[in-house]
């Protein structure tokens, strides 16, 4: 097989003499330069980062600034003796900067503003400053439980005939506690020693994210876009963690198929000054460097197209000097049965995933310092679907997959005892990262529908079941997930919605080794929560909302012995403008 992989590799290099032409299928990057509308921040519980499906893991979500926009109704006005008219629909007034500010119960603060200005009429420059805090005020939770985050970023950009390009320069940072501690915390402890231990943890954990990047898009070359980032990320323990990440794409015609070529390097490096029992006398350092060819071409013809190519990896572990060499499949098709309302569609998928101690923060805050980071091979993902139309304004995508890992990383509460010379962060109070060759059969559904212009509902649901070959459980992994949504247009000044969702139990598992017992894993229960929004549009610019978060008041672990902020409401305003 890797013959035959290398073999079509050298078959694409040696065809880049061949005319080029713009390709017929992927995942593009496209650039739209428009007046940006915001989003309303969601008040926080324990952050909430759902899983994205990315085609590289350090690319910036492109994130859609929306303030629950609505269309204003055309109106019919019959009078006697004339045809009926209808009026035009007024045209919706856009602007190029807003500014949001919310506050609610637990303290909690938002703000934001985005700036945006054509410098010509070619470049530009923008800018957005984002803000998030709560005072915390948890019930039961006996450690300070307060949050901030706040960022800034810059940017400058040009779209020209020829290229188009921009750069990017961010600072973020965060700060979390370790607030949970175990239900029977010092259990074994006299009241007083306990009350003298708790008082004396400091469970702060603060993170600081430097970021510097850029993409460059040619309209009229073989060498058709390259995006380049840097990330500088480090926490108040002195650990430290450097990413660089660059990706040139170039793309030709063969003999009427498209041909396009991805080259890739990731590379992340950094360092934890302890392990967790505090044994080692050096820093722990680790550094992966993943280069990278991906190689694919498309076929089409009116019912059907194909999408057929291949990953080749080789990762150098820095450290320990242990390189290997990854093939991964990459083919995709999709057969029109019904015109656009049934399409099959059928691939398989791999990758090879750079894990970053960045990234596992983003997904879990409340980690050790004191991490194993290694990559993931992701062998294969091989799926199979239908997707469509089941009426003009109803779609559904229906998708079944068996996907086979090698070292996935799971989150894993780390074992404590309750010495007094822990570290702040010991005391049951924070997770680690595992890894396990895992194998995960999953069924997706997912129904859309615009019921008018002014009634959307959504609901999608994931159900997965877990293969591990060394870990007991697939820990904090759920095997159920449902997500619904309903936004409305009230009137031409109203707007409303909700969002319901469900996560099924999870498992994980703990030891106090000061106690001997036989442990066994924990049941983390599943939870539904209930969010509402409700806003009024004064005017083109002005707009006051309302948002409730987990309206029934369930105080769920989204992360064990984490329970979530209750009932919480933010009341604020945003104002659209222009210089």
């Amino acid at each position: 097989m890797g013959s035959v992989g290398l073999g079509i590799l050298f078959l694409f290099v040696s065809q880049v003499s061949f005319a080029q032409k713009k390709e017929q299928i992927g995942t593009e990057t496209v650039n739209v330069v428009k007046p940006y509308t915001p989003t309303i921040l969601d008040a926080f519980k324990v952050k909430e980062t759902p899983p994205l499906d990315q085609e590289d893991n350090t690319k910036k979500e492109t994130v859609k600034y929306t303030i629950f926009s609505f269309p204003v109704a055309s109106t019919f006005t019959p009078s006697k003796g004339k045809a009926a008219g209808v009026e035009k629909e007024k045209e919706a007034v856009l602007f190029q900067n807003y500014a949001t500010f919310g506050v609610g119960n637990y303290g909690t603060f938002i703000g934001e503003l985005y700036v945006n200005h054509d410098l010509n009429a070619t470049d530009y420059i923008g800018g957005m400053f984002r803000h998030h805090s709560s005072q915390g005020g948890i019930e039961n939770v006996i450690l300070d439980d307060r949050f901030y985050d706040t960022s800034i970023d810059l940017m400058y950009g040009s779209n020209r005939k020829e290229v188009s390009w921009n750069l990017d320069l961010g600072y973020q940072n965060q700060t979390y506690n370790w607030y949970g501690l175990p239900a029977d915390f010092g259990t074994t402890l006299a009241p007083q020693d306990r009350a003298i231990l708790i008082s004396g943890i400091r469970p702060q954990q603060s993170y600081s994210t430097l970021t510097l990047g850029g993409n460059v898009d040619f309209n009229e070359s073989f060498f058709n876009k390259m995006s380049l980032k840097f990330n500088h990320f480090s926490d108040i323990f002195d650990s430290s963690e450097n990413r660089f990440y660059a990706k040139p794409t170039v793309e030709f015609d063969v003999m009427d198929s498209a041909v396009k070529t991805d080259l890739i390097v990731d590379y992340v490096g950094g360092s934890f000054n302890n392990n967790y029992l505090n044994t080692n006398t050096e820093p722990i350092k680790y550094g992966f460097t993943n280069l990278g060819i991906a190689p694919s071409f498309v076929m089409q013809e009116e019912d059907w197209t194909l999408n057929i190519g291949a990953a080749i990896f080789y990762s150098l572990d820095n450290q320990n000097s242990n390189n290997k060499f990854f093939v991964y499949p990459k083919f995709n098709a999709s057969y029109n049965v019904v015109g656009d309302l049934m399409i099959f569609y059928a691939g398989a998928e791999g990758n090879l995933k750079q894990n970053s101690y960045q990234d596992f923060v983003d997904e879990n805050p409340f980690l050790s310092p004191t991490l194993a980071i290694a990559p993931t091979d992701q062998q294969y993902d091989v799926f199979a679907g239908l997707k469509g139309k089941l009426t003009n304004n109803m779609s559904y995508n229906i998708r079944g997959s068996y996907i086979n890992e090698r070292n996935k990383a799971l989150f894993k509460s780390n074992d404590y005892n309750e010495n007094a010379t822990n570290q702040d962060y010991a005391f049951g109070n924070s997770f680690q990262v595992v890894y396990d060759d895992m194998r995960t059969l999953n069924f997706y559904g997912e129904v859309k529908a615009d019921f008018s212009k002014n009634v959307t509902f959504g609901i999608n649901g994931s159900f997965s079941s877990f293969t591990n070959d060394f870990q007991q459980e697939a820990w904090n992994l759920p095997a159920i997930k449902l997500n619904s949504s309903l936004d409305v247009n009230i009137t031409e000044k109203w707007f409303a919605g909700t969002n319901v969702f469900y996560v099924g139990e999870r498992k994980d598992f703990q030891v106090n080794t000061n106690v001997v017992t036989n442990a066994a894993p924990v049941t983390l229960k599943s939870y539904f929560d209930v969010n509402a929004n409700v806003g009024y549009k004064y005017s083109d610019r002005l707009t006051a909302f309302a948002r409730a978060n987990n309206i029934t008041n369930n105080a769920y672990q989204k992360w064990q012995n984490y329970p979530v902020q209750g009932f919480q409401v933010i009341l604020g305003v945003n104002y659209k403008f222009d210089f």
